[in-house]
């Protein structure tokens, strides 16, 4: 299964690192992806899965960013996923939104930081436990999560297009059992 995975990334990041064989002629694509980077080989980077995820990861993020544009939400990771969270489970907690993303607590303090300046959502103290406090969507919130949902969507559908749909769902089977196994090994 590790093969596939690899495969789908470097077909998805292959995707990007086309490069044209005849400057005259477009349609004449190659992907030779070391050609594009102006080297033989990727030395021991090839064969590493990592490489090929955060390199995915960059370009994904990057065209995320992109439709996104002056969105509260864009630039950086994790704005997102905490929107969606609290608006999708209102009084969620601070540390839940940690846990679900795979996040330190600082980082995540950073995040609601960023949503509480821009009115996207609000904070509660937690009546029995006087430190803890529970976080609920805003209406302009709620408005943004809204138009966030459909624009990830489309995203991701369009980003992936470029890999067979079968392979798609492997994909996602793969990472989402990655990440499953991941949450466990974190639980206490």
């Amino acid at each position: 299964m590790t093969q596939l995975l690899h495969n789908a990334i470097i077909l998805v990041f292959d995707g990007f690192m086309t490069v044209e064989r005849n400057p005259k002629d477009p349609s004449s694509k190659s992907s030779e992806s070391l050609a594009v980077l102006g080297v033989d080989d990727l030395d021991c980077l090839e064969d590493l899965l990592s490489f090929y995820v955060r390199s995915v990861n960059y370009a994904l993020s990057a065209d995320l960013d992109a439709r996104l544009e002056n969105l509260e939400v864009a630039r950086g990771t994790g704005k997102i996923t905490a929107l969606l969270l609290i608006d999708s489970h209102p009084g969620i907690r601070p540390s839940a939104i940690a846990k679900a993303t795979l996040r330190d607590r600082p980082s995540v303090s950073r995040i609601i930081t960023h949503l509480l300046q821009h009115g996207l959502i609000a904070k509660q103290e937690t009546p029995s436990e006087r430190r803890a406090f529970a976080l609920y969507i805003t209406d302009a919130g709620h408005d943004l999560a809204q138009k966030v949902r459909k624009i990830v969507k489309t995203q991701s559908d369009d980003f992936f297009s470029r890999i067979p749909k079968e392979d798609q769902e492997e994909l996602l089977r793969i990472t989402r059992n990655l990440f499953t196994k991941l949450l466990e090994d974190r639980a206490p």
